[in-house]
């Protein structure tokens, strides 16, 4: 049997393009006071090799909103990782800020799946950042979730209240319960964390350096 009628015969055709939305995290919760909306999203394009990829994450407090968002060649590399490199575009109270990106994604041992890349912006300037997460099955549709994320800089950006080295971790435990694989409404608690002279710009601004607190949401794809 020839190649083409194989592909036929099973509809497996590698060559084919697909994609996906994925709505990671739509989420409502209250910090110092304030309602916070918090949207990160992804959405990708492409063959099993070589794919287009956005990603969004931000949140609104009081009408204000503070995120970015990435436009992203992903290349496989190995079984497990991919290669990704593009550009980041961040958004905030101060100057917006351009960065190039080279990072990898994928799935590591135990099926952790884990996020990092370096960021090289206008001005010489530089950040690192890394994601970690986990999908713990309690039940078919009953899912505990810990994640992990951690900011790093390399010079401080006072203008946008960002200090140097390590400049914000945060810890989140969260618990979904899928209605179905594409729909999953979620209940979670959030530990974070600024560091150094982002702590510093942010006790300044009025905020606080950490925060713990609870958040309700929802998680979809198609």
């Amino acid at each position: 049997m020839s190649n083409r009628e194989m592909t036929e015969l099973m509809q497996m055709d590698d060559a084919a393009n697909f994609g996906m939305v994925r709505l990671n995290q739509f989420e409502w919760s209250r910090i110092d006071g304030q309602a916070v909306l918090a949207l990160e999203t992804n959405a990708w394009y492409g063959s099993d090799y070589d794919k287009a990829w956005f990603k969004a994450e931000g949140e609104v407090t009081g009408g204000d909103y503070v995120g970015r968002t990435e436009l992203l060649w992903d290349h496989v590399l190995t079984r497990w990782f991919n290669l990704q490199t593009g550009v980041r575009q961040d958004f905030g109270e101060g100057s917006s800020r351009s960065w190039l990106a080279l990072g990898w994604q994928g799935l590591a041992p135990y099926w952790i799946e884990i996020e990092a890349a370096a960021y090289v912006g206008d001005a010489g300037r530089t950040a690192l950042r890394f994601a970690a997460e986990y999908d713990w099955l309690l039940t078919q549709r009953l899912i505990l979730q810990p994640e992990i994320d951690l900011d790093l800089y390399g010079e401080d950006d006072a203008e946008n209240r960002i200090g140097s080295g390590v400049a914000k971790t945060e810890v989140a435990l969260r618990l979904r319960y899928e209605l179905r694989r594409e729909l999953a409404p979620y209940a979670g608690v959030v530990w974070s964390r600024r560091h150094g002279d982002t702590a510093d710009f942010e006790r300044a601004a009025g905020g606080a350096s950490d925060n713990l607190y609870f958040t309700l949401g929802l998680r979809a794809w198609f």
